[in-house]
């Protein structure tokens, strides 16, 4: 998966649910309403003895089911458990229960009010304040691993861990989906960008190259005229953001990731990057770019998507969208959706396509609350292992799926059937890709049926083509300072510009939107912005040792 952008949307604090959480936070702080101590964890003495070589759940004796309650700070999350073949598992194996609640930020404040709080979060951004103050409500992981789970250190990643740690020099929470650099090396996470095109429409153009402005306008025209009912390009909903039309497109065309010094680069500004958005500018002009493209929340592009209304689209998270894409192909063969080389750097950069760092995505914490912390790491552990990432990706051996003599892994014809004619009824059923505490992309590649048939060509073509983005992750001010209030007004106003750049009705009305936007960086400190990106850029480095 991806920078889980992908996905369902991450949820940014709203200025008054920061201020909000820093207040209640310093206050459970203060207060003495933050339960167990980290160095005060309750005896397993008669339960089991743990062993550094030896997976502690396969140790505890407990008899009694453990109940735990676990907040997810995500309205969409499946709070079902226990009864599709993944939960079903880890419920018997580890002799748990688990009561899902879900929310938004608003209700994550909640708990540090004086709530009850949950015995497990899980929520999103390393830098928001609830992560950076974890240490005033959550059990630091490594306290843990060593009383009751030496093992979690043989799955746990060192450098993912010793990205997580806080200023006192303890690791709080564990993401999903972190990948460190020996994972770009090895070459086995795949892209989850690509620019799409139907393969009809491909065909019945002749496969022309959309590399180079002209062209690319040139084949909008084609498309266009050819079929009228389709439109000509599409891209990821925009929102609050920027869709897949701002750093993604930067990274398509591989614009720099840092200035020549090493330093924080605006790639925003990017000359390569703003010829491009003067081509689509001209596209739009050309009326060729819906105007409810901008509009579109992402169940309105996720139709269009299924009902294959786009002739093009440049796609990030092509496994979220992999379902959809399966819809259409299997109801339209020889239509379906194929990955080209689309557009590319006019100055000769190669593609720096970004996947997940090693911040990962969803983060997950262990609470001072919590009714049992040593059956809590066990289920770390556990979702960690081999045993635990097979399970999530695949289900149960000989049930689920088989491997083969050359050791792939692949799905029984039953479930291979469901996934990719029934995707709703193999969601509930079997959850395998879904319940991804944890997971991470490296188990894919066990496998051909980890993704549906849709996105394989797409994932091939991607190849070669991610680049880490290490040195960008956590670079923003710290939140509460009148640097993270301007950034904040600037993203906005980035936001804006670029869609009314795009939509502007001729060139003198796109400079002027774009000579706004750089006047309002400079009105809203964006040297000192600059500064403290560059600083924080340097210190990712040494942390790295990159």
């Amino acid at each position: 998966m991806s920078k889980r952008k992908n996905v369902f949307g991450k949820k940014g604090f709203t200025l008054i649910a920061v201020m909000m959480t820093v207040m209640l936070l310093v206050s459970a702080c203060s207060g003495g309403g933050s339960g167990k101590k980290g160095e005060n964890l309750e005896s397993i003495q008669g339960r089991y003895t743990p062993d550094a070589n030896t997976p502690a759940w396969k140790l505890d004796k407990k008899e009694e089911t453990t109940k735990l309650t676990w907040y997810v700070n995500a309205d969409w999350w499946n709070t079902d458990f226990g009864n599709d073949v993944v939960t079903k598992k880890i419920k018997q194996d580890l002799n748990i229960d688990i009561k899902f609640i879900t929310g938004d930020d608003t209700k994550l404040n909640t708990f540090f009010a004086g709530g009850d709080m949950p015995d497990l979060i899980t929520t999103f951004g390393i830098n928001s304040p609830v992560v950076q103050k974890a240490s005033s409500w959550a059990l630091p992981l490594d306290d843990l691993a060593a009383k009751y789970d030496p093992y979690f250190n043989k799955v746990a990643a060192q450098d993912t861990l010793n990205w997580f740690k806080l200023a006192d020099g303890k690791t709080y929470g564990y993401p999903n989906y972190s990948n460190t650099k020996q994972d770009y090396d090895k070459g086995t996470i795949p892209a989850k960008t690509a620019f799409i095109i139907r393969k009809d429409v491909y065909e019945a153009l002749g496969r022309p190259s959309m590399s180079t402005p002209e062209e690319f306008r040139s084949v909008m025209k084609d498309i266009k005229a050819k079929f009228p009912e389709m439109i000509p390009f599409g891209f990821n909903s925009i929102g609050e953001g920027t869709g897949s039309l701002g750093d993604v497109l930067q990274d398509f065309i591989g614009v720099p990731l840092e200035d020549q010094n090493g330093g924080f680069y605006n790639r925003n500004l990017d000359e390569d990057y703003l010829t491009w958005l003067k081509t689509l500018n001209l596209v739009h002009r050309d009326g060729n770019i819906s105007d409810d493209s901008f509009a579109d929340n992402g169940t309105a592009f996720e139709e269009k998507v299924k009902s294959g209304k786009y002739a093009t689209i440049l796609l990030d998270g092509t496994p979220q969208q992999g379902g959809n894409l399966q819809m259409f192909m299997s109801a339209n063969p020889g239509k379906e959706y194929i990955a080209i080389d689309g557009p590319k750097s006019t100055v000769g950069n190669k593609p720096k396509l970004n996947q997940s760092g090693i911040s990962g995505w969803m983060i997950t914490f262990i609470t001072k609350k919590n009714v049992d912390p040593a059956k809590s790491i066990q289920l770390y552990t556990y979702l960690l292992s081999e045993e635990g990432q097979m399970l999530m990706n695949y289900g149960i051996e000989g049930e689920t799926y088989v491997k083969n003599a050359d050791g792939k892994v692949q799905f029984t014809p039953e479930v291979k059937d469901l996934q990719q004619n029934n995707a709703d009824k193999f969601k509930k059923d079997y959850r395998m890709g879904e319940f991804m505490f944890f997971g991470h992309d490296r188990h894919k590649a066990l496998s051909n049926d980890a993704f549906p048939e849709s996105i394989k060509q797409m994932q091939e073509w991607g190849k070669g083509k991610l680049v880490p983005h290490f040195i960008l992750e956590n670079i923003d001010p710290n939140q509460g300072t009148p640097e993270a209030r301007a950034l904040s007004a600037i993203n906005t106003k980035w936001n804006s510009s670029m869609v009314s750049m795009i939509r502007a009705k001729d060139d003198a009305q796109f400079e002027a939107v774009l000579n706004d936007y750089k006047k309002f960086l400079q009105d809203n400190n964006w040297d000192n912005i600059v500064k403290i990106r560059s600083d924080k850029m340097k210190a990712n480095k040494e942390k790295l040792g990159l």
